[in-house]
């Protein structure tokens, strides 16, 4: 990755930060996206005390318009963009179904948000890094699923929802850029197993750090019986941006402890 200029929306999130970190430490030049300018200032200071420069960049990835101003400052800094990772993803009570609800109580409005930001603050960012990549002739975009994409999870019906079509985008997307810009141009995904974030915490442990029943039933799905660490993402993250993996184009990689391999039998 040395010499290589990264972005990664959603670069403040417990898995976002681990992609910067990666990139990073590997030697690309790394901005983040973000819409809380103070935390990602926080990442910015965090990292450079470890000597690590990150560049922040203020940017709703729902903004058509911001995200446009984002490339244009990536271009006027780096002169390129070679990676896209898209991170920037996410949940809203309201998009779910508790055991003590039903489906017919789903906030509309909460699926539409969550739906948003999940899909279209993957396709968004997509479209306008691309452009610059097809005017380089390379380039490569990973986009960040889900686990409930592959096995829709119980509960999270918008969250699935919006990783589903993340997979599917990812796989049009590939043959769409290859098919008509060559061969530089890759895409692909990676669908994190469970990791503990500050969305999922109070759902999986308990403020003892024991797991909660939902992190039980987890586990018991989990093969290899924990949940991941972020940086376990962190050598397939390099692994689809290496050039040297130039024949790996539309692919969903799973890091999940073997979940979506284990049936429960």
């Amino acid at each position: 990755m040395k010499n290589k200029v990264a972005v990664i929306t959603g670069g403040n999130g417990t898995l976002g930060n681990a992609f910067v970190r990666c990139l990073a430490e590997a030697g690309a030049r790394v901005f983040i996206l973000g819409r809380n300018a103070e935390k990602s200032a926080q990442v910015v200071a965090d990292f450079g005390a470890e000597g690590l420069s990150i560049e922040a960049i203020r940017c709703d990835v729902l903004d058509e318009g911001a995200v446009a101003g984002a490339v244009e400052e990536v271009m006027s800094k780096a002169g390129r963009v070679d990676v896209l990772v898209n991170a920037a993803g996410g949940n809203r009570p309201g998009a779910t179904v508790g055991p003590n609800s039903s489906i017919f109580e789903l906030g509309i409005d909460d699926f539409r948000q969550v739906n948003d930001l999940n899909l279209l603050g993957t396709v968004i960012p997509s479209i306008a890094f691309a452009k610059p990549m097809v005017a380089q002739g390379s380039g490569c975009i990973v986009n960040i699923s889900s686990m409930a994409a592959l096995l829709p999870i119980s509960r999270v019906v918008g969250y699935s929802a919006a990783k589903a079509a993340v997979d599917n985008f990812t796989r049009w997307l590939a043959v769409e850029l290859a098919a008509k810009y060559g061969e530089g141009i890759r895409v692909n995904a990676i669908a994190p197993g469970f990791f503990i974030a500050e969305q999922n915490r109070r759902l999986l442990l308990e403020e003892d750090g024991s797991l909660t029943a939902r992190g039980h039933t987890i586990i018991s799905q989990t093969p290899i019986k924990r949940f991941g660490k972020p940086e376990e993402l962190m050598s397939t993250l390099l692994w689809l941006c290496d050039e040297r993996s130039s024949f790996v184009n539309g692919i969903v990689v799973p890091v999940d402890g073997g979940f979506s391999a284990f049936c429960g039998v």
